[in-house]
């Protein structure tokens, strides 16, 4: 059965709760402390500006699934806009970031895991998670599905969980005059202490919690009704962001946003100063909970991806060679290796290196995002207006990756991720040329 004649079996919901499963991560658990410590209170604004970013291009990714469903996604939109190149490189640059990537979250993993086992070495709690996630993925689909949906409520629960433990913190703090009334007054009159420039320099961050968007985009073809994507994902991201939005003005309402450290979490540095028992436990059981669901969401991006471009002649074949299970064992060996190589590449490699790795790797991302775009406004016939929000979308990612030109850090990650694409490009010229010479041979 082709993908374009498959039936599918979700409904319209289900893939707004797997989208909240896919999308609520460390991004936000933990990157929302980096945004913070750029923008200030003003932090709030990149998250608009990303919400808004991310509608446009999933809008623009579903209309596309919606006109010619495919499970190659925004590969296979780009190869027929531009080409077999833009399908091949599209391909290959999602596919290395998503590894990279995983490398990071599964190195996470094993940090949250030492706050209960401080004797267990990271790379064996790496190594555990790594297998888990590779258990799950072998159920296949709907294994894959009914975990994301489990894993999404219990996310989606602890932070209205924490949504109600602030608001009753604040309500007591107006009661009593207690010092969180203090960090509410510093955060407002702050509040564009960092000026433009801060909000520029979050603005990378926040895009980084709505990270997830294109797996959704991959789901789509798994729909009852494909026609109702779009409303899957305006749900999706309206409850995402109001969640955002509120979660991190309780926490500015509470505690002073100098306060906040790029190694906690910033829902953790709240509750953990208002010496509430377990509250530790509890919330790093949900950083794992969040981490461990993202990196399965991206482990199924990657497969998906790795079989269609194994089906286009633009891998080995052989990778999409299917036998008894549920996926190809060739794909899922290959899926096995990278991240064994990611979990060794993160334990050996000098930590800042690393980290420029992993910036790179989420710049590669949002590269993807200005791709989908481009790729739309070739393919479909637009409005005027639609026009004019394709281009918001695009000015807003290129904003946000110009901002990381900014600081040492996320500027030597840029240059990274630029290497990684003439990588890319050299190996996607010397495909097309074989593919030439063997067509005409």
């Amino acid at each position: 059965m082709t993908s374009k004649t498959r039936k599918g079996r979700l409904s319209w919901w289900q893939l707004s709760l797997l989208g909240i499963g896919c999308t609520l991560g460390t991004g936000f658990f933990l990157g929302t402390s980096m945004a913070i410590h750029k923008s200030g209170p003003a932090v709030l604004i990149p998250f608009l500006l990303a919400a808004i970013a991310t509608y446009i291009v999933y809008d623009a990714l579903v209309k596309m699934s919606v006109d010619n469903l495919d499970k190659g996604s925004f590969r296979t939109y780009a190869k027929q806009a531009f080409g077999n190149w833009a399908g091949f490189s599209n391909g290959w640059i999602y596919l290395i970031s998503e590894m990279l990537i995983m490398g990071s979250q599964l190195t996470a993993l094993g940090i949250f895991t030492k706050l209960w086992f401080p004797m267990l070495p990271l790379w064996v709690a790496a190594s555990i998670y790594a297998a888990l996630g590779l258990a799950v993925i072998l159920m296949g689909m709907k294994g894959f599905e009914k975990f994301q949906n489990i894993f999404g409520a219990l996310k989606a629960a602890a932070v209205v969980m924490f949504i109600i433990i602030a608001v009753v913190l604040i309500i007591k703090g107006f009661n009593t005059d207690s010092a969180a009334l203090d960090a509410m007054h510093v955060n407002y009159e702050e509040f564009f202490s960092q000026g433009v420039k801060g909000i520029w320099l979050g603005l990378l961050y926040a895009f980084y919690a709505f990270g997830g968007i294109e797996v959704m985009g991959l789901m789509v073809i798994d729909l009852k009704n494909p026609k109702e994507a779009p409303k899957a994902g305006k749900v999706m991201i309206i409850t995402i962001t109001v969640i955002f939005v509120i979660a991190i003005m309780l926490a500015l309402a509470l505690v002073s946003w100098k306060d906040f450290t790029i190694e906690e979490s910033p829902f953790i540095t709240v509750l953990n100063g208002f010496h509430i028992p377990f509250v530790a436990d509890i919330f790093n059981g949900v950083l794992i909970i969040a981490g461990f669901s993202t990196m399965v969401g991206s482990l199924y991006a990657v497969i998906t991806i790795l079989i269609t471009l194994a089906e286009d002649h633009d891998a080995p074949t052989s990778l999409a060679k299917k036998g008894k299970m549920k996926i190809p064992f060739p794909a899922f060996l290959f899926l096995a290796c990278g991240l064994i190589i990611t979990i060794v590449i993160g334990f050996l490699m000098p930590e800042k290196i690393f980290e420029y790795l992993i910036t790179a790797a989420g710049l590669m991302l949002i590269y993807n995002w200005l791709f989908i775009l481009v790729t739309y406004m070739k393919l479909m016939k637009l409005s005027k207006w639609g026009y004019v929000k394709s281009g918001i979308g695009m000015l807003l990612i290129v904003v946000t990756v110009s901002g990381t030109l900014g600081e040492k850090t996320s500027r030597l990650g840029f240059f990274v991720s630029l290497l990684f694409i003439i990588l890319i490009g050299i190996a996607t010229w010397i495909v097309m040329k074989r593919q030439k010479q063997g067509k005409k041979a």
